[in-house]
């Protein structure tokens, strides 16, 4: 449930919302690879699962996924744009997803992207895109400064909370600036601890409280640091009033307001996930079709050695099923 696609975007439909910065994909000669692209600036290379669904259902069958759920590439979102040109790019996005997904409409499952800076256009499109066909969204874990619990951030939540939109939520933009200029480190240092702040934010500010726990909200890579910091978190609590401020309840009470994906690559970590959220909260994630995500598909939650099968099931698809209303899939 925790896998990108990205668009054949032409680099004038990238213009169209920013000329310097928007992303395009340039494919390169064959069509089996390829760039993520801003104007003449190469962001990211590429394979052919990213854009060409047939490709993508093959490497499925070769994995042996049978349904998979796949949301927007993050630099696709277009919050640093203006909010009159970013909806019409989301709806533009999430048209595109679908049209993906109908090349396999009982194996690919789409999540839509929003307009979060205008969070009245961002619950329209939300509602739009559920009714058009699409699961769940996907937002990043923050907007600028402004983190989760900020409160048109939490109107937000609270529409997908009463409408019925289950959400996932990615890290993007990282912090760090130049300090992480190298090795990746954006993503290996900056990236799980994006994750954690989403969470921490909601919990720590008592946004917890102010949404509706009908909301289905899960955390991609495993909740980032979350899990093996919230002994830390808990210790803090307890002991210092500035954290109880906002906070009424033990911050460990709130892990059963969230999911978090299995995307932890280390036997020790999805032990440790699992103690702390328990198998019930945890879906089968890879971040496909990058380098960085879970190369054999599933391998890591077979070969856990502390799962009895039905952990396994429902951390497979029993989770996500329910999360994301999948029964008619698979029926």
């Amino acid at each position: 449930m925790h896998a990108h696609h990205f668009p054949r975007i032409t680099r004038e439909e990238a213009a169209a919302l920013n000329a310097e910065r928007a992303p395009w994909l340039r494919v390169d000669e064959g069509g089996k690879t390829g760039q993520i692209m801003r104007a003449d600036k190469p962001f990211r290379p590429v394979y052919d699962a990213l854009w060409d669904p047939q490709a993508r259902l093959a490497e499925m069958d070769a994995q042996g996924v049978d349904i998979q759920i796949t949301c927007a590439t993050p630099i696709m979102f277009g919050y640093e744009f203006t909010p009159e040109k970013v909806l019409p790019w989301a709806q533009r996005m999430n048209d595109l997803a679908l049209e993906f997904c109908a090349a396999a409409p009982k194996r690919l499952v789409a999540l839509a992207q929003v307009p979060l800076q205008d969070i009245d256009a961002a619950c329209r499109e939300a509602s739009r895109a559920k009714a058009m066909g699409h699961h769940g969204v996907q937002i990043g874990n923050h907007l600028g400064d402004r983190d989760l619990d900020d409160e048109g951030l939490v109107t937000f939540l609270q529409h997908c909370a009463n409408e019925g939109i289950p959400l996932l939520v990615h890290p993007w933009d990282m912090m760090g600036g130049n300090r992480m200029k190298q090795w990746m480190l954006p993503w290996l240092v900056a990236m799980p601890a994006e994750t954690q702040l989403g969470i921490l934010s909601l919990i720590l500010s008592g946004a917890f409280e102010r949404i509706p726990e009908s909301l289905k909200i899960c955390f991609a890579h495993g909740g980032g640091s979350f899990a093996f910091m919230l002994g830390r978190v808990d210790n803090a609590w307890k002991h210092r009033d500035i954290i109880r401020k906002d906070c009424p309840r033990l911050p460990s009470e709130y892990v059963k307001r969230f999911y978090v994906d299995s995307a932890v690559f280390d036997p020790g970590a999805l032990r440790l996930l699992a103690d702390v959220m328990g198998t019930d909260r945890i879906m089968l994630g890879s971040d496909y079709p990058f380098p960085l995500g879970e190369q054999s598909i599933g391998k890591l939650v077979a070969e856990q050695p502390g799962f009895s099968d039905a952990d396994k099931q429902a951390i497979y698809a029993g989770n996500a099923v329910e999360f994301f209303g999948l029964q008619a899939l698979v029926r």
